[in-house]
């Protein structure tokens, strides 16, 4: 089972930052690509920024403003994914949504975290 347990979110002002977290536990040998998609009112759910074996990609909105990293636990047991966000504008307001791709055991496969709120209004 692949959860993903994202943190962060809420109100902030246009051109302020925010940090989202999300935290994956488990099989770390189950998961490859993991990364965050938005969806903002009336639109369809677009990528943000992803992250696969250190490589990163990142939308054009994202680019520049956005910074996308992931850490693994010396354990080996966790994973976290984090996107630093800067530069906020109102239209960066969406549900954003964490992304996990599965790899060997679990090829094929796509998960998706509850989605948390990031509001960018004065």
């Amino acid at each position: 089972q692949v959860q993903l347990v994202e943190s962060g979110g809420g109100l902030v002002q246009p051109g302020g930052s925010m940090r989202l977290t999300c935290a994956y536990s488990g099989r770390l040998s189950y998961i490859g690509t993991m990364g965050w998609y938005r969806q903002g009112p009336g639109k369809e759910r677009e990528l943000v920024a992803r992250i696969t074996e250190g490589i990163t990609r990142y939308s054009d909105s994202a680019l520049g403003r956005f910074t996308i990293s992931r850490d693994i636990a010396e354990d080996g047991t966790k994973s976290t994914v984090i996107l630093e966000m800067r530069n906020l504008k109102p239209e960066d307001t969406a549900l954003y949504y964490c992304n996990a791709q599965g790899i060997n055991l679990l090829r094929g496969r796509e998960f998706w975290g509850q989605g948390t709120q990031v509001t960018v209004s004065s």
